[in-house]
């Protein structure tokens, strides 16, 4: 029998396989195509204090391997969170990674408060939206930002604390080494990077936004480059992501230093994309004889 287990700061998943915020509601909307009991996890859309109304439309558009989005966090806030999407979850076998966002300290350190006590395994904390306080800079660009918002985020979680890092960095590694210093017990990455795309015919930028985050295959090979760079500065586990469509793309990222991979723009061409993907790697073990997944985590060096 082969071994697909990993675990994350002492959370065991069946698979290492999960949703990536953003891409997969709750989890709700894609439970007709997806069997959720197959996946190691499904991570949830951002979810912040008070609803959010996110950005002004047109706020996706499609670019050559990827696409842009702009929906600027659009979220019904914690408390209709806690009243329908942890309940729905709650009837599969998968682990529920609960993705937070906010605009301030203040904001994450309320989200994870009031998360304490609700039947969810992992908080990813989204550190690329802005800091109101900080003039703007997202805390994922600057390490002093990063370790101190960790430092307070921990005071208050009581579940492991994923840091969700920006890739839009001159050194990914020392973002981080920052988490790791700020108490951080696992890293996500890659969050998208920025991009812009012109309408030539309307002679304006495509998004209200002008800016939006770029995903898809386009960005898997910088997603893997910071993954190994990461896996060899820090001794946390890492989740991976970043244009991953394919258990080949997946087992890249394994074999890169993560322990779990996330599958987000996927999802959006192909909605079975993750179970395949799992499938696919076992199907990959049997094949190369592998017997626990263990084996291959971060096997190149």
């Amino acid at each position: 029998m082969i071994n697909t287990k990993v675990t994350l700061a002492g959370v065991e998943l069946k698979n290492p396989v999960m949703t990536a915020s953003g891409t997969f509601g709750s989890g709700a909307e894609y439970s007709e195509f997806v069997d959720l009991n197959k996946l190691g996890g499904v991570v949830t859309k951002g979810v912040a204090n008070v609803p959010w109304p996110g950005n002004p439309t047109p706020r996706v558009t499609e670019t050559a391997s990827g696409m842009l989005n702009a929906i600027g966090l659009q979220n019904p806030g914690i408390d209709l969170f806690c009243k329908r999407d942890i309940p729905f979850l709650k009837q599969y076998d998968t682990k529920i990674i609960v993705n937070v966002c906010g605009k301030s300290t203040e904001d994450y350190c309320e989200v994870v408060e009031r998360l304490a006590d609700e039947p969810v395994d992992l908080l990813e904390i989204n550190v690329s939206c802005p800091n109101v306080k900080e003039g703007g800079i997202a805390f994922g660009q600057n390490p002093h930002a990063l370790e101190a918002i960790t430092k307070e985020v921990k005071k208050y979680a009581k579940q492991p604390i994923i840091m969700k890092l920006s890739p839009n960095v001159t050194d990914i590694t020392e973002m981080a080494k920052a988490a790791e210093a700020g108490g951080a017990d696992i890293l996500s990455l890659i969050n998208t990077l920025t991009g812009m795309k012109i309408d030539i015919y309307r002679r304006t930028f495509a998004l209200a936004n002008k800016t939006g985050g770029m995903s898809g295959p386009a960005v898997k090979p910088v997603a893997v480059r910071m993954v190994y760079q990461v896996a060899q500065a820090v001794g946390l586990p890492i989740i991976g992501m970043g244009g991953i469509a394919t258990a080949e793309d997946a087992l890249e990222f394994i074999m890169a230093g993560a322990t779990a991979v996330s599958v987000g723009t996927a999802n959006f061409f192909n909605p079975y994309a993750t179970v395949e993907i799992a499938e696919g790697i076992e199907k990959f073990m049997v094949q190369q004889k592998v017997e626990d997944i263990s084996q291959i985590i971060g096997i190149v060096k």
